[in-house]
């Protein structure tokens, strides 16, 4: 009886060594390709997770010290930051400060809301406009337009608003709402002085401003990919082009624009230099009427920074990167949130089909 020796079996890579040469080169670049892909699509992920240990470590002697206070109470009491400094549950801090972020929470959510509640119906009538109506030189230079306005500095859009802007709302336009609007629970916030063109309609404006390009400009892209068949087959069924717009168009790119409104949002809740040169910066009072001064998060980040670094606890520092970590707190919880609607809507959406 003959019995046959069996050596071992060739692993992987001595059978990957019997293929051609170019065959090895490519499997080799192939996996070059595939580790530096990984590699970049990890580094953004890193980063958030950087700045938010970051933040939390910065932050932590705030957070310990100022506790629930920070986000219901309304005072901002820096004490006496060249005075001497007293240690309170383990953390130092000067005499008599006190924080509360609630007006600047709610100045943030504020403006950012008034600033979609203008934008966003602006952005798609817009693009829809641009797209379906205007000849295409027209259109062309509109759309130049649009994306010259997104690349403006916000310290100019800002100094506008400060200049120009706030001042004619303030003179012209506020004074008619504000003797018009109803005095009933929620109109009446309309209600009140207008002030001399700084405070929070003017900051939403203002952001609305900033925002609109933005929407807009990625609206029209994502309109200009809707396939012609269905919007003639829903023209040939008798609609008008609004309710093709609104059953048709709108709905085959929904998923995009939401993104697009979250682009916007993103801009308004971390805009800072125009917020800061049209809100007032008052801290430690809630606004009483859409005209009232008041101020962000953001902001405040910036008009305090120079004086919080004259406290030698480094305090007011730390309640500082406390703010800052609430506010990356509130827009990644937004994106959260509009990745959640981006599901819902992928797949109910679109009466018609998925779209491309």
């Amino acid at each position: 009886m003959t019995t046959t020796e069996v050596g071992p079996r060739p692993g992987r890579f001595a059978a990957a060594r019997l293929l051609p040469g170019r065959v090895r080169r490519s499997i080799r670049q192939g996996e070059a390709i595939r580790w530096i892909g990984g590699i970049g699509a990890a580094i953004p992920l890193l980063a958030l997770i950087f700045v938010l240990v970051t933040l939390i470590l910065e932050a932590y002697g705030a957070i310990k010290l100022n506790g629930t206070h920070f986000f219901t109470g309304t005072d901002w009491k820096p004490g006496n930051t060249y005075g001497d400094t007293e240690i309170t549950d383990g953390v130092e801090h000067p005499v008599g400060a006190s924080y509360g972020a609630l007006p600047l929470i709610v100045g943030t959510v504020a403006t950012s809301v008034i600033a979609l509640i203008i934008a966003v119906p602006v952005s798609i009538g817009a693009a829809l406009v641009i797209v379906e109506r205007l000849p295409k030189r027209i259109a062309w230079l509109i759309g130049m337009v649009l994306e010259l306005l997104a690349g403006i500095p916000s310290v100019i859009v800002g100094l506008w608003g400060a200049l120009t802007f706030g001042p004619f709302i303030a003179h012209h336009i506020a004074p008619v709402i504000a003797r018009n609007a109803p005095d009933v629970p929620v109109l009446s916030y309309f209600r009140g002085d207008p002030g001399n063109g700084e405070g929070l309609l003017v900051s939403g404006l203002v952001l609305a401003v900033m925002v609109i390009p933005i929407v807009a400009s990625t609206t029209r892209d994502l309109i200009r990919t809707v396939p012609l068949l269905p919007r003639e087959g829903a023209t040939a069924l008798g609609m008008s082009d609004w309710e093709c717009a609104r059953r048709v168009t709108l709905p085959w790119v929904s998923k995009g624009i939401i993104g697009a409104v979250v682009l916007g949002l993103g801009r308004a809740l971390g805009e800072t230099m125009a917020v800061a040169m049209v809100s007032g910066a008052v801290l430690g009072t809630m606004p009483t009427t859409i005209y009232s001064t008041m101020s962000t998060i953001a902001a405040t980040v910036v008009s305090q920074l120079d004086s919080a670094l004259t406290d030698s606890s480094n305090f007011a520092v730390e309640t500082l990167a406390e703010a800052s970590l609430v506010l990356m707190v509130i827009t990644l919880l937004t994106n959260i949130l509009a990745r959640a609607l981006v599901r819902r809507v992928s797949t109910t959406a679109l009466p018609v089909g998925r779209g491309v």
